[in-house]
């Protein structure tokens, strides 16, 4: 039996009126009141209308675009590649474009499934999720839900930069005979859809782990044994596969003893590249060369590593991971990983439009290309100047 707005509204606590004013967004509702909503809506897979909701979607001029910072230049390079698709600023004719609604979720979870409940409520033609995934059980489960409901509500849903949606792992030990849970929040257990009920998006993923294991071959082809890696926040995805290709080149020179103490976790951002140098240069005082998570990360890694007197490359070495316009032009040029940002972008959009088919097996791994440029060198042979502080 299908699920109506008065399920929703009797799980929830609250009148059908307010569950219509929350799903439509015409009236405000307080915000407790409004999360109880949603949160009712995603426990029921409530869908609006079911036909009426395919059909709206099909005809919508709405695409919505998850970022985790629009100000990011990582996220502000796919999201323009979407709208050059989307709505090209040099066709005239608006006939075919779409409004491509940009939604920053802050790297939030919570944030990432209500933009996708309300864009579901406005009909969206498609949604596209940019960027690496929290790995969550409870997250992976909730999520799947909401992308099988935009996709039977009739929307496309593409994930650019974002590896593919892989059932959540049952929890170890856990009954065979018992329907399968994953652990979630406090040690609750998530029950796990059937393979099934998963949703089937077309995904532009990036060959993170490829990409990594690159500059750090090509550091160890330089000579460097001391690498510090300064990588993203331990919860996401493009963290834990630029760790495995790191260490996979790190395995294969027979350098991964004790690699647990030669990495630092932080946000992509350039005071945790500064924060986390300082940290690695605590740890490791023959440091030669620094991975770092991105670009922004390295710049902040250079930094420190100026403020206590130590030269890039002629002392530390140091790389970033994206090539973000502003790496060729940083002093010295970053060695790096070339992500094509722009291009994903385009074909998120084109894919979003139904204008190209989705891959084979609903999945492309988009290359990654090493930029071999002025922060990397040799070791120094001799003793390094004394650091400051």
């Amino acid at each position: 039996m299908a699920v109506t707005l008065a399920d929703v509204a009797a799980r929830a606590g609250v009148s059908a009126a307010t569950v219509s004013r929350v799903l439509n967004g015409n009236y405000p509702v307080a915000g407790t009141t409004r999360s109880r909503v949603l949160r009712a809506v995603e426990e029921l897979e409530y869908v609006v209308n079911g036909p009426a909701s395919s059909l709206a979607a099909a005809t919508s001029d709405l695409v919505g675009v998850l970022v985790n910072d629009i100000a990011d230049p990582f996220f502000g390079i796919i999201a323009g590649g979407v709208q050059s698709k989307i709505a090209p600023v040099d066709v005239p004719d608006a006939r075919g474009r779409k409004l491509a609604v940009v939604c920053t979720t802050g790297g939030s979870p919570e944030q990432e499934l209500t933009y996708l409940t309300l864009l579901q409520r406005q009909r969206a033609a498609a949604v596209i999720l940019t960027g690496g995934a929290v790995e969550d059980p409870a997250h992976q489960v909730a999520l799947a839900a909401a992308l099988r409901r935009i996709e039977r509500a009739g929307a496309r849903v593409v994930l650019c930069g974002r590896p593919p949606l892989d059932p959540p792992v049952r929890t170890e030990g856990a009954d065979d005979t018992a329907p399968p849970t994953a652990g979630g929040p406090g040690g609750a257990e998530v029950p796990l859809p059937h393979p099934a009920e998963l949703p089937h998006p077309a995904c532009l993923a990036f060959d993170n782990r490829g990409g990594a294991r690159a500059l750090t071959e090509h550091l160890i082809s330089l000579g460097h044994r001391e690498i510090g890696y300064l990588a993203g926040p331990a919860e996401r995805t493009t963290t834990r596969h630029r760790i495995e290709g790191h260490r996979a080149a790190l395995e294969a020179a027979g350098l991964a003893e004790g690699i647990g103490d030669r990495v630092v976790h932080g946000r992509f951002d350039r005071d945790s590249g500064y924060e986390g140098a300082r940290e690695l240069l605590r740890r490791m005082p023959g440091l030669t060369a620094v991975a770092a998570a991105n670009d922004t990360v390295a710049l902040g890694a250079c930094a420190a590593l100026r403020e206590v007197g130590l030269r890039v490359p002629e002392d530390v070495s140091v790389t970033g991971f994206d090539d973000l316009p502003f790496a060729a032009e940083a002093a010295p040029a970053l060695t790096t990983v070339r992500l094509p940002l722009h291009e994903a972008g385009a074909r998120a959009g084109l894919l979003a439009l139904g204008v190209e088919e989705p891959p084979p097996g609903g999945v492309a791994v988009i290359d990654a290309e090493l930029r071999v440029r002025a922060s990397t060198a040799p070791p120094p042979s001799g003793p390094r100047p004394a650091r400051a502080g």
